[in-house]
Order: C-alpha cells, then structure tokens, then sequence
C-alpha cells in the first residue's frame, strides 16, 4: 500500500525580532517565528497575504522572490542565519518579513477567536507594500486593501525601513483585522472609541513582540549591563525582578530599543505610556488625555503595567523554591508566557466589545469576561485581579456592575442583566449558528427585552460560528452576532424623537445620526447567553456623544466626517494633530 505523507500545518520564517536597533554583539536580533503552511507563490503571495512591492516614488517594481518548496512539504528557507548587509539590503528578505509579521499576527487572532477572520474590505487577500513610498509613514487603507510601508533617510544617511520593524508590521496588521471585526470603530464617537484604534494596536504590537522569549532575554541583558550586583552567570538578583525594576528594565527597554530614527513613523506614544505613572486624573480630568492619541497612551499604560505586575508575581512565587536567585532564562520565559497570554485575552475580547461606542471601561470588561469564560480559575497568575488593580489606578472602570466574586465581567441573561429572559422558541436552532435572517428574526422576537427602539433601522452585521479550546482541554462552542441600530434625524426632532437635547449653538437642520447596537452570544444550544450592548435609546451616552461631536468640530460646515489611517500616523509622528481635526479616524 501506498503511503501518503501528512502535509505539514506550519513553517517557520526568519523574521527581525524587533527592529534593527535591537543587537547582540553587534548582529542585528533575528527570530524564527511560526506561520500556517501554504502554496506560497512569488511575493510571497498567499491565501491571504500578497506583497507587492512597488516603489511609488522612485517607480521601481522589485522583483518577487520564488520559493522552493522541499521533500517535507515546507518552503525552504532562504534567509536563515541571514547577516546585517542582507537584512539591510535585501528587499526580498523585507518582503518575507513583513509576510511573516502579518500572517503570524492574522494566525495569533484566529487561534484567539477560534474561526477565520475577513479583513476590512470585501476582499480576502490583503495588499501588503514593503517600500511603498520616500516617506516616514506605515497605514493601513481600507480603499487600497492594504498594509503600506515607508522609508526615508536616516541621520547618518542610510535608509530606515519600517518594514524591518516587528511592531510596526504588527500594529498595522491589527489595524486592519480590528476594522473586519468592528468596522463602525471608525465611525464618529465618544474620545474613547476615536483612541481605542490606536491603543488596541500599540498593545497587540507590543505584546507579539514581547511574547518572543529572545527579546525579552536581550532586553533585560541590555538594562543589567556591567552591574556588578546584577546577573551572577545565569542568576538574576531580586532587585531586578520588582514591578518597578521590569518595568523600567524590559518595557523602557522595549521603547528606547524601538530605534530614534522610526520614532517618525510611531512618533512617542509608546515611550510615554511605558513612562506614563498611574493616576485616575489622566482619564477623568486632565484635558490634554481628551486628544485621541494621548488617551490611547492611557490604554496601553493600563495594560503593560498590568504585565509587569503579573510578571513580578510570577517571579516572587519562583522566588519562595530558590533563594540565589532566579534563572536568567526563565525570568525571560515567565515575561513572554504572561505576555502572550494577555496577547490572547486582548484579541479574545473584541468579541465581547459592543459594536459601537466603545469605552475603555467595555473594553475592561470584556478582557475580564473573555479570561473567565475560558479560565475560571484565574489562582495561578491572577490576570484578571492584576488587570482590575491596575485599571483601576488609571480611573477606567469595568462596564458591568458584576461584583464578586468576578467583579467587572458581563453579566449573563441567567445572572440577573437586565435583558434576561430572551426566548428563542420561534427560532431555528442550526440556522441561528450562522444565518443572519435567522439572528435577526431572534432579535425581532425579542425586541421589547433587547430594549430596541423600534423605529430605527436595525441590521444584522455578523454572524460568526466559533470554536474555542479551553486549559482543561474541552471546547466551547459560540456563536457571535454583530447587530446595529441607525436613527437619521434633523437637529430639530432630537428632543421629540429622541428625548435629546440639541448642543447649544447646532442649527436645527443640522443632519444627525444616532447608533446603537449590540452583540449576541449564543451558546451550542441555540440560547443567547450574554448580550453586550450600548442601546440607542440610552439617552445619557447619546446625549454625551453629541456633545463630544459638537465641541470637537465635527458638525462644522465644511469639516473634515473621516480621517485616514495614513493621516492619523503622520499627524501622530509630527505631534502637529489638532483635536478637531484628528478626533475621528
């Protein structure tokens, strides 16, 4: 009998670990990373990914590497071990780099979320461009379909590539996934929801590097150094294995490591959050955390302080077996096993965020619920207490009024929420799993307990089927329902429409479009067990959002309704933003 060889599932690509600034003994840091095997074509071109590399401004069109494919069903590999000039010069290896980056990055999202993911446009290979112009700029354009990378020179006039960057690759590719999952996140909100874009791909990108052991190892040597009293062999003293000392040892090591020169293409936001002390007065108060970059800097200083509290526990837990100190290698292993963990909450999470409006306080609540619906014993690092305590610090509150023993998650409708009670009789089970007629004849039926509004135009965005393995081994089967509500409506007929208020000083023409919606979480059995929402009809958060809107400029005549990601980046490198004119993506 003839036999037949098992196709491989994945391939490993060498990719720069994190930018070219990051060196050991002078070579630039490398890493081989793992992405899902496939029929790699001249580019590399993919199932979901083609580079094309096109120089715009020079109109050079670079020719595309072929990839030989070996007896065991795996590409060959064409840049292992590659040296500093061939990382540098090769634009085939930046191609593979940045093919690498993205399709590790989609890869880290579909095992989270347990299904495929569409990207933002209706298309279902991404565009990605490794030079595509003279410029210190990186985007993601949903119009392009495609990721863009620039390149400009550098002080000691040779060029820098934001291609070679890990964390740049990552935070665009997450820019553009996060616009398949939640494409109203673009649209015109509260400050939160026009800053969460920005941060939620900042912690994405910094999480994907972090999670790689051979970063965090190089980082904390690069911060030990010469001291004496630090590393003894392979040992790591306790003072260096603080909150404090981590934080300012590997996560300011990350930062100052990201390289000057592609600050103009990430610009400051990353080194100020890292640096960023906590206080609830940067969220509540203080206005300049009201401009939408600076507020994703709150974000994601909520976040990595929680890491790096999660991390210092971990290691005092080590601390109690061995007394000399802990093994260098395996307080870098701890660092990138919460990181990635915490990686596959914040990607998890999206699917418990509501479809619009989106606050920093949804967004902890669902990082909590996300955890606990897979994990409910959170006794071995304690993420979600970690994650309460340090977004708390910041002043961002969970969304839900849960409390214990799991403050802050989303209440079910068995719970006590205040839509239980929703009944799926009438429905069809099997089709409820993935059809949109079906969810939206649920919804219909229940639009009384859903707290719909009823003459608004309702639509069904999504339905996704997924499957989720949790640490004991077994499945979780959901499916996830993406719903909206739009009320069109003149200025004029808020109050008698609405019951809302129109800002001071709006002419009563003025055209206003009012959203709500929510998502629906349906268990194997066909019953909604938790329903997500910022409703249409809550008056306060409306009321809010339309004076957000209005002071920010946006029904001004004349003003700018969207801003690109291209724009947004340039403004965010150049701090040269105003809050009218980047408030909206």
């Amino acid at each position: 009998m003839d036999r037949k060889q098992v196709q491989p599932r994945w391939q490993e690509l060498t990719i720069v670990a994190q930018d070219p600034a990051v060196r050991v003994n002078g070579r630039i840091l490398t890493a081989g990373v793992r992405v899902p095997c496939e029929r790699i074509g001249p580019g590399p071109w993919g199932h979901r990914v083609q580079v094309l590399d096109y120089d715009t401004s020079a109109d050079i069109l670079y020719s595309p590497r072929k990839y030989d494919v070996g007896p065991d069903g795996l590409v060959k590999e064409p840049f292992r071990n590659p040296d500093n000039d061939q990382i540098l010069t090769s634009t085939q290896f930046h191609a593979q780099n940045v093919y690498a980056v993205v399709m590790r990055t989609l890869a880290r999202f579909e095992f989270a979320l347990g299904r495929r993911l569409s990207w933002g446009f209706d298309g279902h290979q991404i565009k990605v461009v490794p030079h595509a112009f003279a410029e210190a700029n990186a985007y993601y354009s949903r119009d392009e379909e495609g990721l863009l990378f620039g390149y400009f020179p550098g002080a000691g006039g040779h060029p820098i590539l934001a291609c070679l960057s890990h964390d740049v690759v990552a935070h665009e590719t997450t820019h553009a996934l996060l616009d398949g999952l939640r494409r109203r996140y673009t649209q015109p909100s509260s400050p939160d929801q026009a800053a969460f874009h920005e941060g939620f791909s900042d912690i994405v990108a910094i999480l994907s590097v972090f999670s790689l052991p051979e970063v965090v190892g190089v980082l904390l040597d690069l911060a030990w150094g010469d001291d004496k009293s630090g590393p003894a062999g392979d040992r790591v003293a306790e003072k260096f294995t603080t909150p404090q000392a981590l934080r300012e040892s590997a996560l300011f090591g990350l930062a100052e490591e990201m390289g000057q020169e592609l600050a103009q293409v990430r610009g400051q936001p990353l080194r100020r959050s890292v640096t960023l002390s906590p206080s609830p007065d940067h969220y509540n108060k203080d206005p300049e955390f009201k401009e939408p970059h600076r507020r994703g800097e709150v974000l994601v200083a909520a976040v990595l302080n929680a890491l790096v509290g999660i991390w210092s526990d971990r290691l005092k837990e080590l601390r109690r077996d061995d007394t000399r100190g802990l093994n260098r290698a395996r307080v870098a292993e701890e660092g990138a096993l919460a990181a990635d963990r915490l990686l596959t909450m914040a990607i998890r999470s999206i699917d418990y965020c509501p479809p619009v409006h989106m606050e920093f306080g949804d967004f902890l609540s669902a990082l909590l619920t996300a955890d606990y619906e897979m994990r409910p014993d959170d006794s071995q690092y304690h993420f979600r207490a970690g994650l309460r305590r340090s977004f708390a610090e910041f002043g961002i509150k969970p969304a839900s009024p849960a409390t214990e023993p799991e403050p802050g998650i989303w209440l079910s409708s068995a719970e006590g929420s205040d839509d239980a009670g929703l009944d799926s009789s009438r429905c069809h089970f099997e089709p409820l799993q993935r059809d949109a007629d079906e969810v939206f004849r649920f919804i219909w039926e229940n639009r009384k307990a859903l707290d719909l509004v009823e003459g608004a135009y309702t639509r069904v965005e999504s339905v996704r089927p997924c499957v989720r393995t949790g640490e004991d081994g077994f499945q979780l089967h959901e499916t996830v329902a993406e719903y909206v509500q739009v009320l069109r409506l003149p200025a004029r007929d808020l109050r008698r429409l609405a019951r809302l208020e129109k800002p001071a000083g709006m002419s009563p023409d003025t055209e206003v479009l009012l959203y709500g919606g929510g998502v629906l979480l349906f268990d194997e059995f066909g019953q909604a067990k938790l329903h997500i929402h910022n409703r249409l009809g809550s008056r306060e958060r409306q009321q809010q959002r339309l004076q957000d809107l209005f002071d920010a400029g946006y029904y001004a005549s004349g003003a700018s309704l969207r801003s690109s990601f291209s724009h947004l980046h340039r403004l965010r490198a150049t701090n040269a933003a105003t809050h009218a004119e980047e408030s909206w993506l």
